[in-house]
């Protein structure tokens, strides 16, 4: 696994938008606050030419601007680090501009982002050997104050965090909106984790996932390097994290369905799945828990539920390609990464 440097004092920050980008409120203030805010801690930041584009469909741009505009930004010399502007719906059309061959070449930088950012940090572990952040996008670090969360990811960048732990309270209705673009997370309810078939937990394993919704989507294209990549790190096992944004729940039980028929689940030791966006749906008798556990129960190993993870803030920052201990009891959870 190749692991880039870590955020150096002063260093310069890359901001790319290869999915939607921050033209619009409140994601604009927020970026622009966000970048106040380095300035301030003595950091430079170098902007795509994406950031504050929204004439793209799902994305900020063009496919081919946007795929452009990644791989000038990851293979760069003038900026150290790359955090995505932002979620969307169609990074993956991004795909059929990336040269991922040059990017294994390139000196590995670190990326972070979440949600339609699987299409990147995914593959980036999957096709490159090289770690990748799932965290927080751009617009995040603009509100005042930081949530705990904010500063974990921000200490992940850096390197000088490698053990997240759950957070006490999550956020069931945000107060984030084009007037008050600065609030930060509304936390109000309780974290309560759900762990099969024990309440208390231990596993070690190689990190890997990200969306569910773009995992599934990735899954036997040519992009699709999962079977090579469960091969190599067979030894370590795998911890898959998943949580998902647009599925409903029977959505859910069908993409992990044909996930575990296409063999990804492979010499998987666990599962960390986040607080899903239809969080207490219930359809035809089936809710959040039974969509997972009818399909993965059968692995025998064990599932931690409503983990901080995800679309429904906050949540821990995790290395995508890390080699994981985990440990959980009761509503506590610790995930201490090591990059070996």
């Amino acid at each position: 696994m190749r692991y880039p440097e870590f955020l150096k004092e002063n260093g310069t920050i890359g901001f790319v938008a290869p999915s939607f980008g921050c033209n619009i409120e409140p994601y604009r203030t927020a970026f622009d606050h966000a970048l106040e805010r380095f300035w301030h801690m003595g950091y430079q930041t170098a902007l795509g030419p994406n950031c504050y584009e929204g004439s793209g469909i799902g994305i900020s741009s063009t496919p081919e601007s946007c795929g452009r505009e990644l791989m000038d930004y990851y293979c760069s010399e003038e900026n150290d680090v790359l955090i995505s502007c932002g979620g969307g719906e169609l990074m993956c059309e991004d795909l059929d501009f990336l040269e991922f061959d040059k990017i294994r070449q390139a000196p590995p930088k670190w990326y972070m982002g979440y949600s339609d950012n699987t299409n990147f940090t995914f593959l980036l572990t999957t096709l490159c050997d090289t770690a990748s952040i799932y965290g927080p996008c751009a617009a995040a670090f603009g509100m005042e104050p930081w949530h705990p969360a904010i500063y974990d990811a921000w200490d992940v960048l850096r390197g000088k965090k490698q053990v997240v732990c759950g957070y006490d309270f999550w956020e069931k209705e945000s107060l984030k909106d084009e007037e008050h673009p600065l609030k930060p997370y509304h936390v109000t309810e309780p974290r309560v984790l759900r762990t099969f078939p024990q309440p208390e937990v231990k596993m070690r394993g190689r990190l890997l996932g990200g969306c569910l919704d773009i995992l599934v989507n990735l899954l036997g294209t040519k992009f699709d390097g999962v079977k090579d990549f469960t091969e190599t790190y067979k030894e370590d096992g795998i911890i898959w994290f998943m949580e998902a944004c647009d599925l409903n729940v029977m959505s859910i039980r069908r993409a992990l369905w044909q996930i575990d028929h296409a063999g990804w689940f492979r010499y998987v030791k666990g599962f960390l799945i986040g607080r899903p966006l239809c969080h207490g749906q219930e359809l035809m008798g089936l809710d959040q828990y039974e969509a997972v556990m009818g399909i993965l129960k059968k692995y025998e190993v064990p599932v931690v539920m409503d983990v901080d993870l995800g679309h429904i803030a906050p949540m821990m920052p995790l290395i995508c390609g890390s080699y994981a201990d985990i440990k959980v009891k009761g509503n506590d959870i610790s995930v201490e990464m090591s990059l070996k």
